[in-house]
């Protein structure tokens, strides 16, 4: 059912915890299954050089946070607010069906952490000109995104 990346990110988590000092902290939800998602960035020069997360919700969920935590670590701001939830789907080597909301919350947590962190920075947040839940119900592999 799992693919072994799913199972390997679960069962030893990266990233996993607060960071005290974020520039920028993203929380999402998901009100069907439950699952709580918070993201933590700290971003130096543009980068984001660190990310945290702190997840309540089934493997798939915790998997998707550690996974997506992984991907931006190292990108810049604009790099990161390109990873999608089908990268996140991708790079954990896939997700059933009936789990893809899970890397679809962590996508919206990246987007949450980037926007308060642009806030912070007296900066207009990015709007999504089609949300995440868009694309995953029309079953389109990207979000476009455009930014103010």
């Amino acid at each position: 059912m799992y693919s072994q990346k799913v199972m390997e990110h679960f069962m030893k988590p990266r990233n996993v915890g607060v960071i005290e000092d974020a520039d920028g902290v993203g929380e999402v939800g998901n009100p069907v299954c439950g699952d709580i998602m918070k993201i933590y960035i700290k971003v130096k020069d543009n980068r984001i050089v660190d990310a945290k997360f702190m997840t309540f919700g089934c493997g798939a969920a915790i998997a998707s946070s550690s996974m997506a935590t992984e991907l931006i670590k190292g990108k810049t701001v604009d790099e990161a607010w390109e990873v999608s939830n089908a990268s996140v789907a991708e790079a954990l080597e896939g997700l059933p069906p009936i789990k893809m909301h899970c890397s679809v919350l962590a996508e919206e947590g990246i987007h949450k952490a980037i926007n308060d962190y642009r806030k912070k920075q007296g900066l207009e947040p990015w709007a999504e000109e089609r949300g995440a839940h868009h694309a995953l119900h029309t079953g389109a592999a990207e979000t476009q995104e455009t930014r103010s």
